[in-house]
């Protein structure tokens, strides 16, 4: 009778038989050894399941053993050996044992081991890489908004990754260039840290552009992880002027509404008249101009100007009149009518006041020639006379009769 002790011995001896045996020819290599275990490496995201083959050409009867980087048995044969409810058996025949590790985790990674039990033993090995899974990237920098021109620095970061993930930069679909990705090793696993720095020079047309950081990694399937972003910018606003009618008749009802494509919207908006002030009867109503009755006078170039705070432009519109027959002015000949007007009168001004002068010279001249002509017909021979009394004497015809005294005006 054997007793259990002796049969614990004898297990014993033989399992350190089999070791030393299997030192002694583990760098043996068999070419075209039909029991000779063959075994593939395998890779296998964190969470993923892995499948562990060993085949053989030929059978002896012998069992096929599968074993972890621990050197603990896994499964002899379809027995199973270690208790874990993640391994489980997925096929085994004298030729082929096939078992599958399920929720793996970065703990597995190693080297397993396939061992058929003859004299000697004969073994193969199988490297299990396990990838750590990239967490999802965040990206930091467009919390508020930025303005037009300026420069703005965007960091992708994702972490957990193994080997160390690599970071994209989109602008809708368009791929950007980053700065070189920074990587930091994680203290407690080995996985690793990913950060990337984008920086962007704004403008007006970035305003709600998509930007896009995704996560490039062999456990993932291209577009897997990536996080997304809207840029916002503010800019100063884009002004344009759109006619109410694109036939303004005159003597009918017309308007001018300015738009300020922005960010922010426009606040305020001023109108103004190139070369002249606004009609009297037009309205500025903010971003309306109203025109009760139109004019031909009321013809030019009518400005707006937009200010959202951030900045402000202007938009112009060449407003022609139809006259009742409709007919439209020529814009390349149209002068504002307010400065026809006062160039009218202008002229006129001018003119009337040369003439004025003209005149002023000539009755000037007049008067300095006839200066002192005034004569009396008493005072004829005046000169020749000793007295004021014999003046008058020597008058001519001596009279004093009323009807010979006459006064000659010149």
């Amino acid at each position: 009778m054997v007793f259990p002790s002796a049969l614990s011995a004898l297990w014993s001896a033989i399992l350190l038989t089999v070791l030393l045996t299997t030192a002694v020819y583990s760098n043996v290599v068999y070419d075209d050894d039909p029991l000779q275990p063959v075994t593939a490496d395998e890779t296998v995201s964190v969470g993923g399941t892995v499948t562990l083959t060993c085949r053989v050409a030929e059978s002896d009867n012998s069992s096929l053993q599968w074993s972890n980087t621990a050197q603990q048995t896994l499964y002899f044969g379809e027995k199973r050996a270690l208790r874990d409810n993640r391994i489980q058996l997925l096929h085994s025949t004298s030729t082929e044992l096939t078992i599958t590790i399920a929720d793996v985790q970065l703990s597995d990674e190693g080297e397993y081991k396939c061992a058929i039990f003859t004299m000697p033993v004969r073994t193969a090995r199988a490297t299990v890489t396990v990838l750590g899974v990239p967490g999802k990237p965040q990206i930091s920098g467009l919390e508020t908004p930025v303005q037009e021109g300026q420069k703005v620095t965007l960091t992708c970061t994702s972490t957990g990754s193994k080997p160390p993930a690599k970071l994209h930069w989109y602008r809708g679909d368009q791929e950007l260039e980053g700065h070189l990705d920074v990587v930091e090793s994680n203290p407690d696993d080995p996985t690793y840290n990913v950060s990337s720095e984008l920086t962007l020079e704004v403008t007006s047309s970035d305003d709600n552009a998509l930007i896009t950081c995704a996560v490039d990694h062999p456990s993932l399937a291209p577009g897997d992880k990536r996080s997304e972003q809207t840029l916002r910018v503010l800019y100063s606003p884009n002004v344009q002027i759109h006619p109410g009618s694109n036939l303004p008749r005159e003597g009918e009802k017309f308007s001018l509404r300015c738009t300020g494509t922005s960010n922010p919207e426009p606040t305020s908006y001023i109108w103004e008249k190139k070369d002249g002030e606004l009609p009297i009867l037009a309205k500025a109503d903010g971003a309306v101009l109203h025109f009760p009755m139109l004019n031909k006078s009321d013809n030019g170039v009518y400005v707006c100007h937009a200010d959202n705070g951030i900045g402000n432009n202007q938009g112009e519109y060449i407003l022609l009149v139809q006259d009742e027959a409709g007919n439209i002015p020529d814009p390349t000949v149209m002068a504002p009518s307010s400065g026809v007007d006062h160039a009218v009168i202008g002229g006129v001004v001018a003119v009337i006041v040369f003439i004025l002068l003209c005149l002023l010279i000539v009755l000037g001249r007049y008067l300095i020639r006839h200066k002192g002509t005034y004569l009396t017909h008493e005072a004829k021979g005046s000169d020749d006379a000793p007295d004021a009394d014999t003046a008058i004497i020597n008058a001519e015809g001596g009279q004093s009769g009323s009807e010979d005294k006459k006064e000659y005006f010149i």
